[in-house]
């Protein structure tokens, strides 16, 4: 019961921290768009999708990745 009070006046005191906010409202906005921007980002750069790339079938993907999975320990 103490955990639920506590974060009942956490959450109340964020809440309103934030309703009194004027600069603040943009500045988190902002915040929150580059992070979206910055993953969205990171996602396209960093991690492309390389089984969709170089394999046409479900059958082909899971035949890389368990050859993969089981050649990985020989080595």
């Amino acid at each position: 019961m103490i955990i639920i009070t506590t974060l009942k006046k956490v959450f109340q005191f964020y809440l309103e921290g934030f309703q009194n906010m004027r600069l603040g409202k943009r500045l988190w906005a902002i915040i929150g768009i580059k992070f979206v921007i910055f993953f969205i980002i990171m996602k396209i750069l960093f991690f492309p999708n390389f089984l969709k790339e170089n394999f046409s079938t479900d059958e082909e993907r899971a035949e890389h990745i368990l050859q993969s999975l089981t050649t990985q320990g020989d080595k």
